[in-house]
């Protein structure tokens, strides 16, 4: 005050100034703040914000094995491929994230693919079971693409008539078990955190059309290494304590180590890879009980086979034409790609184990953790009429559903009974006219539209008894704080896999957020619609692009509308997506060309579960020992989810009782099935002593259930049997 005595005009001018100066500053500091919120408004959502998140994480397996007898396997369309048994059971395994605002579901089926009507299915059973809580934006459902697992579980005409029809008793069990893995992953929902990885695995996968991927860019081409992806990409799941719940990996291969003419059941080699991890992580246990669930994705598997050794003719042993991967004499028939193992069973064990050894690697070391918010977007498009721009003047469209000559050729994984090879870029004139004769010629905007396949089946433009192939697909995006995952609806083959990773990616960090966002491909997911090319592999015309159902520009259509779903996200504009048309359900005309099983009889004077060959009194480690009982039809059995046919039995000596070591999902028990005449059938079980079983007492139990007809009605009735009690030992000379 002293300063001012005697002059107070001046410091009134002081204090006047200081307050215009102050409200200055306040109100510019107000507009700063606001336009820093408004750009990161802008920006849309930082998934890897908070610092702090915790996660709300829940894991879930369930049987999903469909009646192991009868029913075609879905995978090679061979018509003589008819289960007969069981090599290895199958699983649904869901994996549930919530980040306190949204949550999501990831499945992974041991299924060939899935089916449209599969997801649908499932989808009305979880409105069900949890109203509007799982629903199409935030599940996801992905095949591993065994081809050894029952089939009939689609309602469009093509795929129908390939497995008999629309099975029930083929999808229900899928139904069901994938909706319960779902269930026991929900109950089991803890506070958790999650952790990333990413390595590759070596020598197990070779492209099986390196013709046509050299005809993408050789720029583009020089930017990767090698014609495949190698990389495995891991979620590793815990609880808050550090201990370890699940993992969740996607790898791109073919699960066709097994091959068509194989007749069990079989999970394949991304089975075997989840086998050996849960095994792993839940010591002591049957195959398919634990809490700990290791689920093995696909990827962009469109042209990657697991059958490293490469094509070779069966008859001479030389390799096959690089073309059109025929043989001289046998055509694509005899050019089949094999190993790295000596049969299907090793090499499907090689192949799983070099899958599960580097995945357990890349799951023990993860330390990478994933935080941030969730989000998901989802979109029905019809796909044959998606317009894409073809260059800055010229615009393209997708086409109708057609498949090419060349899709009647096969792969090397399995080739066709026909004289049709891959790389047909012309009609054949006498298929042509069966087919005009049959089917009805394709229209001249269809063949056109598909140039240059020559069209075989012009699947769009057949509507009898329903449509032969979907218009209406899925697209879809679940983000885990930087991790997004592209739930692709077919094959994608390796490049294209590429293209549309690295378009997401570039979207999704266009906002300035996902600055470190690890994208991957989930293949055969939602709905199956063949393969996916490149616009480039398309004009080959192998197997891959004469499957490319949608036309030239279908991957380019794919990755227009997954950039949109993308941009929605980084921009948190998800919810002005429209939904697109929804896919039809149907109702009527699904037909069932599956008979009736007969009635089960047996030899004169025995019983249903007698044994007609007997084990040996003794064996040692790496033998395989064989029974075989009379049986009934496994069909009779009904809902086998959580039962077995088989069990491997040990006496414990200190209990006098006899414990279960085995079982018909166990990788050492193979259950085979052989129908008879008159409706006789037997069921032989092997079981491959593994090299560390401890010597001691053993015995094979096998579990059916027989048919019969008593007054007029079908009687079921169950029954079971057991082989004599033999022994284990080192060596079978005492001293």
């Amino acid at each position: 005050m002293g300063a001012c005595k005697g002059g107070c005009a001046c410091c009134s001018c002081v204090t006047l100034s200081l307050s215009t100066l102050f409200l200055l500053v306040s109100t510019a500091s107000l507009v700063l703040i606001y336009v820093l919120i408004a750009g990161e408004t802008n920006k849309g959502p930082d998934p890897t914000l908070p610092q702090n998140y915790t996660y709300m994480v829940g894991v879930g397996r369930a049987d999903c094995t469909g009646p192991p007898a009868e029913i075609p396997l879905m995978g090679y369309a061979h018509p003589q491929q008819k289960a007969a048994g069981i090599h290895t059971r199958l699983y649904s395994r869901a994996f549930i994230v919530d980040d306190g605002r949204k949550r999501l579901v990831f499945v992974t089926a041991d299924v060939g693919m899935i089916s449209q009507r599969l997801r649908l299915e499932v989808l009305q059973a979880l409105q069900v079971k949890f109203g509007d809580l799982y629903r199409q934006e935030n599940v996801v459902l992905s095949g591993t693409h065994t081809h050894c697992g029952p089939g009939g579980f689609f309602q469009y005409t093509l795929f129908m008539i390939s497995s008999s029809g629309y099975i029930k008793a083929s999808v229900q069990p899928l139904v069901d078990g994938i909706v319960k893995s779902i269930e026991i992953a929900h109950r089991s929902m803890r506070p958790g955190r999650i952790y990333r990885n990413r390595g590759e695995v070596d020598e197990s996968s070779l492209n099986r059309s390196p013709h046509s991927y050299l005809n993408n860019p050789e720029k583009e081409r020089e930017r990767y290494d090698g014609d495949k992806d190698k990389q495995v990409t891991v979620l590793k799941f815990t609880d808050m304590d550090g201990d370890g719940i699940g993992m969740l990996s996607w790898f791109a291969v073919h699960a066709v180590s097994m091959n068509y003419t194989n007749l069990m059941v079989s999970s394949d080699n991304m089975g075997y890879a989840s086998y050996l991890m849960e095994q792993d992580k839940n010591p002591g246990e049957l195959p398919g009980q634990g809490g700990f669930v290791a689920g093995f994705s696909s990827s962009n598997l469109g042209d990657v086979s697991p059958n490293t050794r490469g094509p070779h003719c069966m008859n001479t042993g030389l390799p096959c034409d690089y073309v059109n991967s025929s043989c001289p004499e046998g055509g694509t028939k005899l050019c089949a790609s094999i190993g790295p193992g000596e049969d299907m069973f090793e090499s499907t064990r090689i192949i799983g184990h070099n899958i599960y050894m580097k995945t357990k690697e890349l799951y023990a070391n993860a330390d990478e953790e994933v935080r941030g918010s969730l989000h998901f977007a989802h979109q029905w498009v019809n796909m044959t009429e998606v317009e894409v721009p073809f260059n800055s003047t010229h615009t393209a469209r997708t086409c109708k559903p057609a498949l090419g000559h060349s899709f009647a050729a096969g792969t090397t994984d399995g080739g066709g009974d026909l004289n049709f090879t891959q790389g047909a870029v012309e009609g054949d004139p006498f298929w042509d006219g069966v087919r005009d004769a049959l089917l009805g010629e394709p229209s001249n905007e269809t063949q056109e539209c598909h140039h240059p396949k020559p069209i075989l089946f012009s699947t769009g433009e057949m509507t009898w008894p329903l449509p032969w192939h979907p218009e209406i697909v899925d697209v879809q995006i679940i983000t885990i704080g930087s991790v997004a995952v592209i739930a692709v609806p077919g094959e994608v083959t390796t490049m294209a896999g590429r293209r549309l990773r690295e378009a997401v990616q570039k979207e999704l960090q266009s906002e300035g957020s996902y600055r470190d966002v690890e994208v991957v491909i989930s293949g055969l997911s939602n709905i199956y619609t063949h393969y996916i090319t490149t616009y480039e592999e398309y004009q080959v015309q192998r197997y891959e692009g004469a499957s490319t159902i949608y036309g030239p520009h279908t991957l380019s259509a794919y990755v227009q509308k997954y950039r949109g779903l993308a941009r929605a996200i980084a921009q948190d504009r998800v919810t002005g997506l429209p939904p697109g048309p929804q896919p039809p359900f149907f109702e009527k005309n699904l037909f069932n060309l599956l008979p009736q099983a007969s009635v089960d009889r047996k030899p004169v004077n025995s019983s249903f579960g007698d044994v007609l060959d007997q084990v040996l009194p003794v064996y040692r480690q790496g033998d395989v020992v064989s029974v075989t009982f009379v049986a009934g039809n496994p069909r009779h059995s009904g809902d086998i989810r959580d039962r077995t046919f088989v069990t491997v039995e040990m006496m414990d000596s200190r209990t006098g009782s006899w414990e279960v070591i085995h079982n018909d999902a166990s990788w050492e028990t193979r259950f085979h099935w052989l129908k008879g005449s008159n409706g006789r059938s037997n069921a032989t079980v092997e079981w491959f002593i593994p090299a560390a079983a401890p010597r001691g007492s053993y015995r094979i139990r096998h579990f059916g259930h027989y048919k019969q007809i008593k007054g007029l009605r079908p009687v079921i009735t169950p029954y079971e049997g057991v082989s004599d009690v033999f022994n284990i030992t080192a060596s079978f000379y005492y001293q």
